[in-house]
């Protein structure tokens, strides 16, 4: 991802905090309070033009929703290594954390590798393939009680997997490295094809993950985005 990010869509490599489990420095492991840091990090000080990008590789979870926001009666949650302890990170405080402040100008492409995520950022609306129609179609998922979960005018995509509460791992062709198959088939997509709209990135992706990788299959596994607003996906150019 770091690689994507800088290479191929010119982030410079100073504004990309990365978490992960390996880090020695306990300011760099992916805790809550860390996480909750990184969130805050990344849109504080945002402005128009700015395009900030968060991503989570690990392990999600369902809880039930307390607040009456939910359409399904769960809150959909990301799990830091030390949930056990100190309890997953809701959907409820991700919107709360990086999508309320986007401004307008501001736009922000989340990627969530992680079973329960199609709604993790709890946007208003969710873009995933209808059986009956058989193509990609736009879902109401605004909050029956009426809660806000909008921008403050910026602009929020999640791309994320489905919610079959299963892990799936892929392996790249560089030995010994295995990534989740939601980023697998996000990275395939755009090395592929760089300029691409949205409609077409999901399709390559759901064509990745229901082809397989390696000696894994990812069948079973679907890309679904999640939006602050509904978009023509089949023009709309896809830009981090």
């Amino acid at each position: 991802m770091r690689y994507l990010l800088t290479e191929r869509f010119g982030f410079a490599n100073d504004c990309v905090l990365i978490l992960t489990d390996e880090e020695r420095d306990p300011c760099r492991q992916p805790t809550k309070a860390n996480i909750r840091m990184a969130m805050h990090w990344l849109v504080q000080g945002c402005s128009s033009g700015d395009s900030l990008v968060f991503q989570f590789s690990g392990a999600g979870a369902q809880v039930p929703d307390c607040d009456g926001d939910e359409r399904d009666g769960m809150d959909e949650a990301i799990c830091p290594v030390d949930s056990f302890q100190q309890g997953p990170i809701l959907d409820d405080e991700i919107n709360q954390a990086i999508v309320r402040p986007l401004v307008h100008g501001v736009k922000l492409h989340a990627i969530v590798d992680a079973c329960h995520s199609a709604t993790v950022l709890d946007l208003p609306y969710r873009c995933t393939f209808s059986k009956q129609y058989g193509c990609l179609r736009w879902m109401d998922e605004r909050p029956l009680n009426g809660a806000c979960k909008g921008t403050s005018g910026g602009k929020a995509v999640l791309i994320s997997g489905s919610s079959n509460g299963k892990t799936q791992m892929s392996v790249l062709p560089e030995p010994n490295a295995t990534i989740g198959a939601l980023t697998h088939s996000f990275i395939k997509a755009l090395e592929c094809e760089p300029r691409t709209t949205y409609g077409h990135l999901l399709t390559s992706m759901r064509t990745t993950m229901r082809a397989g990788a390696g000696n894994c299959s990812l069948q079973g596994q679907e890309p679904q985005m999640s939006s602050a607003c509904k978009f023509d996906i089949n023009c709309e150019p896809f830009c981090m």
